[in-house]
């Protein structure tokens, strides 16, 4: 299956606990991804311990080869009981994908998963099993690029509960959000940060219980290329942009230096815009061939705010997607965060002179950190990342 396996999860705490009682695992073998979703009984320290150890026992074993009826047995036999409801208990959600497509899940207790093709909720055959006392459902069938798999903690059925809706937000009404979520947006991260944002809605900001999202999307594979920075060796530059070009997918160009380099190399006019979209960020700029140029430095670190944002606090899903704005780091963190699977970055090492004046703030000269974060929140995303220094 030559298609990118796009993973993402998002969760909100129970008001006032300072631990999730639910835990997402994921495991990567030679010839499948294993995602693991458990949700520990109760709330706070003891939901985050059953939490951690069922999905860690499951996702290890399951790895290493052990069937469901091992690992379900492991678990039953390992978790520490509750000493005032008598239970060693923790639900779960098992979704294991083959390379070659095919999709294995086993579910226990949890919401039923949320199954998305052509953007319409699908019914899928499950077999029940009996394990040890606890029932287990399972279900195998092959995946196809657009297919959306969403699995939940019960947090996510009960947003609203007692406030906002009576009896919570109910499993037919998040398929159908998901639905609608999954026809406005490309990536995992938008549906899974979408749907817990709106179930803190939901909770007036004070959730009820522990609230988990885990989506997979099956993604043809979207590449962007972005070069920065003069390289060390001015003879690399023919060589970066060469292989910038020969790349398919996206190209982005950052910084002036790195722009006037491309220029030349490509023998393409430079045609920078004057207008100040936003005051704080540099126009851009065009060059036939390139899909974008920004200025470098403040407009990456423009970027990387964005992105860090989107990434570590909750926010509306369409505040970046849906706006129309036009300034240069908008558009990068909308390409980079939706619009990308993989990313290839040639990153030159040359000082610039302009970063040495000490008139300009500080974090001019630190391109390289900036460009270092950059790779550990696209990581964060999910996103292959290929780093090359020039």
């Amino acid at each position: 299956m030559n298609y990118f396996i796009d993973i993402s999860y998002d969760s909100i705490n129970k008001y006032g606990e300072e631990l999730c009682g639910d835990k997402v695992e994921i495991v990567h073998t030679d010839d499948s991804v294993i995602i693991v979703l458990a949700d520990g009984l109760g709330s706070g320290v003891k939901a985050n311990i059953l939490a951690t150890l069922t999905s860690k026992i499951a996702a290890t074993m399951l790895k290493e080869g052990s069937t469901i009826y091992e690992t379900v047995d492991t678990i039953s036999h390992t978790l520490p009981v509750c000493k005032v409801r008598k239970l060693a208990y923790s639900t779960f959600t098992i979704v294991k994908i083959y390379n070659d497509g095919k999709v294995y899940i086993a579910e226990c207790d949890n919401p039923p998963i949320f199954f998305i093709r052509n953007n319409k909720i699908l019914d899928i055959k499950k077999i029940d099993k009996n394990i040890n006392g606890k029932l287990i459902k399972e279900s195998e069938f092959m995946l196809q690029e657009g297919d959306v798999v969403t699995m939940t903690s019960d947090g996510v059925v009960h947003a609203g509960i007692g406030g906002v809706l009576n009896l919570g937000w109910q499993w037919d009404n998040v398929a159908e959000y998901l639905e609608k979520l999954s026809k406005d947006v490309r990536s995992a991260k938008n549906i899974s940060k979408g749907l817990v944002n709106t179930c803190n809605r939901l909770y007036v900001n004070k959730p009820g219980d522990d609230t988990t999202v885990a989506t997979i999307k099956i993604r043809e594979p979207e590449i962007v290329n972005l070069f920065t920075g003069p390289p060390k060796d001015p003879t690399m530059d023919s060589y970066v942009i060469d292989q910038l070009m020969k790349q398919k997918g996206k190209k982005i160009v950052c910084g002036g230096t790195a722009a006037k380099i491309a220029s030349r190399e490509l023998d393409e006019e430079l045609i920078t815009s004057i207008d100040y979209i936003d005051k704080d960020i540099p126009p851009t700029a065009v060059i036939n061939g390139i899909d974008l140029v920004t200025e470098g430095v403040l407009t990456l670190s423009k970027t990387v705010e964005i992105i860090r944002e989107f990434v570590d606090f909750f926010c509306d899903q369409y505040t970046v997607y849906k706006s129309q704005k036009k300034d240069g780091a908008s558009m990068l963190a909308r390409i980079l965060i939706e619009e990308c699977t993989d990313i290839n970055l040639w990153v030159g090492k040359a000082i610039n002179p302009a970063h040495q004046n000490p008139d300009l703030p500080i974090d001019l000269s630190i391109k390289l950190n900036v460009v270092e974060e950059l790779v550990e929140l696209m990581k964060k995303l999910g996103k292959n990342v290929n780093l090359v220094h020039v």
